[in-house]
């Protein structure tokens, strides 16, 4: 397993045949060249429910109209993401603040571009398993004790913060050492967030998520054999979680892409 906050991309081969490529990004933080992908893939998977599409179109329109405001409504909404949002923008030389997320979006777009197939690994809402799931993800969160635990946020992000900072890893050469402290607030964003859920929960979902990405990657090798490439765009933090959660070899899950559609989009 690598180093929690390793800047380096992971492969994850499938015994089946074919890789999963985990590439861990930051929320809202645009990577410099250097950090984004340089491997060969052939689909994408996107750990979302195809509707994210719809939502990072509107926030480009949003932007258009009113740079900024995507922004803006994070930081006063509160929460451990505010948090991350108002100290992760007063770093120099990390841009961030950037909405829709920049990276997952640049790949997505990269995909349609490049007519390459996009699986997204999150169940709709017509699934009962998944409602089932959201539904011991809301109980958990609404439990008493968590609520409680929400008052005192702002010592939780500091005890947090501490813990996060002795695995922080040196970004790739060239690169600002502000990106260490950017994937130290991000993993402290994480950390509550699954708090906020609890471990059985948070377990549960990233298994559903291992067998659907071994079935995106199975869907991929019938067209591209044992070389089949699945490039999976992660947060940082979570990226060990679904790699323990591949390494158990979960059946896989029958999963088809998403059709893509290439549009008047330069090369980014």
């Amino acid at each position: 397993m690598p180093e929690r906050l390793d800047w380096a991309d992971h492969a994850w081969s499938d015994p089946d045949g074919g890789t999963i490529l985990l590439h861990g990004v930051l929320p809202t933080v645009v990577y410099p060249r250097i950090m984004r992908p340089r491997e060969t893939w052939h689909a994408l998977a996107i750990l979302d429910a195809p509707d994210v599409v719809d939502m990072w179109v509107q926030e480009e329109k949003d932007e258009a109209e009113s740079p900024g405001v995507n922004l803006a409504h994070g930081l006063i909404s509160g929460g451990s993401f505010g948090i991350y949002l108002d100290e992760i923008t007063m770093l120099e030389d990390v841009k961030s603040g950037s909405f829709p997320d920049p990276e997952p979006r640049r790949l997505h777009r990269n995909a349609e571009r490049h007519d390459r197939p996009v699986y997204f690994i999150e169940p709709t809402a017509d699934d009962e398993f998944w409602n089932e799931h959201l539904t011991n993800e809301a109980k958990a969160a609404s439990h008493w004790k968590k609520l409680l635990g929400m008052i005192s946020l702002g010592g939780k992000w500091r005890k947090r913060v501490k813990k996060n900072i002795f695995f922080a890893q040196k970004p790739p050469r060239g690169i600002s050492p502000n990106y260490g402290s950017a994937a130290v607030l991000a993993a402290t964003w994480w950390d509550l967030n699954e708090w906020l859920v609890g471990e059985s929960v948070v377990k549960a979902r990233d298994l559903r998520y291992a067998e659907r990405l071994r079935g995106a990657l199975a869907d991929v090798r019938t067209r591209h054999g044992e070389d089949a490439v699945l490039l999976l765009p992660l947060f940082l933090p979570h990226r060990n979680a679904i790699l323990a959660a591949l390494e158990n070899l979960p059946e896989a899950e029958e999963i088809t892409s998403y059709p893509t559609h290439s549009g008047n989009t330069e090369e980014e």
